[in-house]
């Protein structure tokens, strides 16, 4: 009986963190999630070590979870509307960009600063398709962690207003189906009706259920992937 009023707790304790957390997350934003700095990384540390010792430690209850995970997130939000109050602080508490690369230069003072060697600069590189350090004029490294790089001019590649060409619209491509079912808020954005994707399906030889994913795309109409 004892055992299983344990796994009641546990449970309950789980889901309760569980909610706290994404509710936390929802309410702080998403940058919360794309944007790791320091205070964010020790936050995530702090948070998820607070809900799971909620979960094992018997004289931790709900209440106790829930409240600790409020502290955080009251400190979490008035440190991010401190730095956004009060530019003069996000130097501080969200660091700042340092440029490691300029003008086709390593700064190994920089780079010393932001305890970054060469096979990390290398590696960031590589993620940004540069495999040779000559084809950067400009390298940044952001808070969080990546790297954004502009090259030297002969790497560049070249774009639409370099060959004159005459601008055009820029289609966005619409889900409107993934794994079987119509994704009904994105078919209100789109020109077709659910007739009308049900009819091309239709003509392809397929069913709703067949298709794993289908997109629409008002110049090239519906691209059907079936599973």
């Amino acid at each position: 009986m004892v055992e299983k009023l344990d796994f009641v707790k546990i449970l309950t304790e789980s889901l309760v963190g569980f909610g706290a957390l994404f509710v936390l997350t929802k309410v702080l934003g998403k940058s919360q999630i794309t944007q790791i700095t320091a205070f964010d990384f020790i936050a995530a540390l702090v948070l998820g070590e607070l809900v799971g010792n909620g979960l094992y430690d018997p004289q931790v209850g709900v209440w106790h979870v829930l409240f600790a995970v409020s502290i955080w997130g009251v400190m979490i939000y008035l440190t991010e509307w401190f730095t956004q109050k009060y530019r003069r602080t996000r130097s501080i508490l969200e660091g700042k960009p340092s440029i490691v690369i300029r003008r086709g230069q390593i700064q190994r003072d920089v780079m010393k600063k932001c305890k970054l060697d060469m096979n990390q600069l290398m590696h960031l590189l590589r993620d940004k398709d540069v495999f040779s350090i000559q084809e950067v004029e400009y390298a940044i490294f952001e808070t969080n962690g990546s790297i954004n790089i502009l090259k030297k001019y002969i790497y560049q590649n070249p774009t639409n207003k370099f060959f004159n060409a005459a601008p055009q619209e820029t289609i966005l491509p619409i889900s409107v189906i993934t794994d079987g079912e119509l994704i009904e808020e994105n078919i209100m954005e789109i020109e077709w009706d659910k007739q009308q994707i049900y009819d091309e399906i239709s003509k392809q030889g397929l069913s709703l259920k067949e298709v794993m994913y289908a997109e629409y795309n008002k110049e090239e109409g519906l691209y059907v992937l079936p599973y």
